[in-house]
């Protein structure tokens, strides 16, 4: 995978006022750490940042980034987190993690499915309960997508996961052999419906045996009332 280059300048400044008043002058709060990197305070400009992204998943891309604090260094890095206002979606803050190119790195890839299964031909529907995989990896090697070839599958077939091929050097680390993906039949379907529309009467019908209830007992006591 290439890595993308962003620049980014070095901070003095810490807290929230000082972080307003960079993302006024249109800049991103960044921190860059690592398992044998001291954390440096850093900034980055919106306008570059979105960039960035719109060229991969935030989760997978791969960065050269530029630090600038009076002579020029370079640092590979991903994207550890990245906060965002759950409103307005403004960049709050960056979180970098550097890498080393030489050693295996955990990121989460997301399935793609390909060619038309036998089920769905059938009336079947396609469940994908994993839509993302962790995959263990050389940084180089990130793969944009884990495309599954779901052609053969009829009704009631699935995919686990140790059963989904990789390239290269690529593992999944997983304890239990789990579900990725599944062939509904259009009759589980209709029965889920039918158990959801059944628990949803159930509630009604203690409902208004409640509110039976309660008017009986209003009654109760106004007549106990009545009596004193």
């Amino acid at each position: 995978m290439e890595q993308i280059e962003l620049k980014a300048d070095v901070r003095k400044t810490t807290g929230n006022g000082p972080a307003r008043v960079l993302r006024r002058e249109g800049k991103i709060p960044a921190v860059l750490y690592g398992p044998e990197t001291e954390p440096v305070l850093l900034s980055v400009n919106t306008g570059d940042f979105e960039e960035v992204l719109k060229k991969g998943n935030v989760s997978q891309v791969l960065l050269n980034l530029v630090i600038q604090n009076g002579k020029t260094f370079s640092k590979s890095v991903i994207i550890k987190e990245l906060q965002m206002h759950p409103v307005s979606q403004d960049f709050i803050h960056i979180d970098f993690y550097e890498i080393d190119m030489k050693r295996r790195i955990k990121v989460n890839v997301p399935i793609v499915t390909q060619g038309k299964s036998k089920g769905v031909e059938l009336g079947g529907v396609i469940q994908i309960i994993r839509h993302e995989l962790e995959v263990l990896c050389f940084p180089g090697d990130i793969p944009k997508e884990i495309v599954i070839d779901i052609t053969e599958l009829d009704m009631g077939d699935s995919v686990h996961v140790e059963e989904i091929p990789l390239e290269g050097d690529m593992e999944i680390q997983a304890d239990v052999n789990y579900t990725v993906l599944t062939v509904l039949s259009p009759k589980v379907e209709e029965e889920e419906v039918e158990e959801e529309e059944e628990e949803l009467e159930e509630g009604e019908e203690g409902a208004a045996e409640g509110e039976e209830t309660s008017e009986a007992g209003k009654e109760i006591g106004k007549e106990a009332g009545k009596e004193e």
